[in-house]
């Protein structure tokens, strides 16, 4: 199994133009309190959703075991003036069972698809465990992940999916992306890879890719995996239209507390 590995420098800039990307946080943050709140985000990445959510407020800690990510999150947060005291940026391992901040916060948060870049139930189990772990008693967890698309799994494999053109400021270049993915049925997961094409300043083609193993969840067993883990859902959305979830829905975004 590989874990999902962005490309860092990339990841920003190969992601600016997907309107879920610009819906998500702003969805999120009308369905906290006005009253300032601490949130802890597991797979905080490039600080996407991290950043303007301690812009409007709130005090949050982002976790992420990727140091280059990490490096790009505080770059951006220092450019925003934000500090360690609006938003903590940590490096671990969400999926070990040692790792522990030692304090609870009224929202954890996996936001858009991060959880299934764990495709085993082991690992899930674990990440839930660690947001039950730092969840205060009266606390929120929020997950985001897409509804299955049948349509796509019943295929035996789709190449050449979602290109993308983007321009990466850092090293002064044009990329074209696009996306093969290949189910693995048996294990209830997929293989996805990201293709990436530049030509360089003398006109030579350059490529690049990164591959991973993810996983797809449907709503039911969304909402046995949160019970086991001592999860409940008390509102479930299919978009950041705020309408529930149904047959159509792209999303499945669970507003969950405690047992």
């Amino acid at each position: 199994m590989k874990r999902y590995r962005a490309i860092a420098e990339y990841y920003d800039a190969e992601n600016a133009d997907e309107p879920m990307l610009h819906e998500d946080v702003p969805f999120f943050l009308g369905q906290m309190p006005r009253r300032r709140q601490t949130v802890l985000e597991l797979g905080v990445g490039t600080g996407r959703a991290a950043i303007p959510i301690a812009q409007a407020g709130h005090r949050v800690v982002g976790i992420d075991y990727a140091d280059d990510m990490l490096a790009i999150a505080r770059r951006k947060r220092d450019a925003v003036g934000l500090g360690d005291k609006e938003l903590k940026l940590v490096r671990g391992d969400i999926t070990s069972p040692r790792f522990d901040l030692r304090k609870t916060f009224d929202w954890v948060c996996v936001f858009f698809n991060s959880f299934l870049g764990f495709p085993t139930l082991e690992e899930q189990d674990r990440v839930l465990a660690l947001a039950r772990r730092h969840l205060s008693p009266r606390g929120r967890f929020w997950l985001d992940v897409f509804q299955p698309d049948h349509s796509i799994l019943a295929r035996p494999a789709s190449v050449g999916l979602s290109p993308t053109l983007f321009f990466v400021p850092r090293y002064e270049r044009t990329v074209l992306k696009t996306t093969d993915v290949r189910p693995v049925p048996h294990r209830q997961t997929q293989w996805v890879t990201f293709n990436y094409r530049w030509l360089d300043a003398h006109g030579a083609e350059h490529r690049q890719k990164t591959r991973f193993e993810g996983t797809y969840i449907f709503p039911r067993e969304l909402r046995l995996l949160l019970e086991r883990n001592g999860l409940r859902i008390e509102r479930l959305w299919g978009n950041y239209d705020g309408g529930l979830l149904d047959d159509d829905s792209p999303r499945m975004i669970a507003r969950c507390c405690r047992l």
